[in-house]
């Protein structure tokens, strides 16, 4: 019982580091793609939401560079592997023997939905923002850049959720074994969930109600730093 808890508290630990590292290349590589847009394609200074769009896009897929991590997560998190992998470290060395090519399982949803979900994000976020009324009092602020965030963050995730099972399904293949496509592991997830398009959601409450808190605090956060840096 003390080895499941302990490895429970590792998981969180790992689960908060990727979360850090997520978002930091999420907004970083952003504005750094945004920045370069503009010094180098000028053309596109006319088409603000395009210039928006590709920089978010190339954002997104250099978030994929985190896709061993998401992997490494998904078996520790898995309840068949409790008493294979006790530990993230340990869990890198165990995959390494089977090559570098597995870190990478799930690459391909993991692009799906972290290209077009920052799309997403970057573009409704004035937006949103723009709708909630405040005042120019620092608790006004947070509480918008806090609220739109959250219902960004549970919007995307709702919309991309069946992504992140089908992800899932290919993250927890046992090591060695044979890889599958996005298709047939969607497939797999179909017949899993009994041919019902309804399952595919299952879970889905605790993911978004997840991502209203964490995006929230998230985007609150990064207005309330940026003014401060910059």
């Amino acid at each position: 019982m003390t080895s499941f808890f302990f490895k429970k508290s590792r998981m969180t630990l790992l689960n908060l580091f990727f979360i850090f590292f997520l978002v930091s290349i999420m907004f970083g590589t952003y504005h750094q793609f945004y920045c370069l847009l503009d010094n180098h394609l000028s053309s596109l200074a006319s088409f603000p939401r395009v210039k928006l769009s590709i920089a978010a896009l190339l954002a997104g897929c250099t978030e994929a560079v985190l896709t061993p991590l998401e992997r490494v997560q998904m078996l520790l998190q898995d309840r068949n592997y409790h008493y294979k992998f006790e530990n993230t470290f340990q869990t890198f060395k165990a995959l390494k023997i089977y090559g570098f090519k597995e870190y990478y399982r799930g690459l391909t949803p993991i692009l799906l939905r972290t290209g077009p979900s920052n799309v997403l994000f970057f573009s409704l976020r004035s937006a949103i923002r723009e709708l909630i009324p405040s005042s120019e009092k620092l608790l006004s602020k947070l509480m918008v850049d806090f609220l739109s965030g959250a219902l960004i963050g549970a919007i995307i995730s709702t919309i991309f959720y069946p992504l992140n099972v089908i992800r899932t399904k290919m993250q927890t293949a046992s090591a060695g074994s044979e890889f599958i496509s996005i298709r047939n592991a969607a497939k797999a997830v179909y017949r899993e969930r009994e041919r019902n398009i309804a399952k595919i959601y299952y879970g889905v409450h605790v993911n978004y109600t997840r991502a209203l808190l964490s995006w929230g605090i998230i985007n609150a956060s990064y207005e309330f730093l940026s003014k401060i840096i910059y």
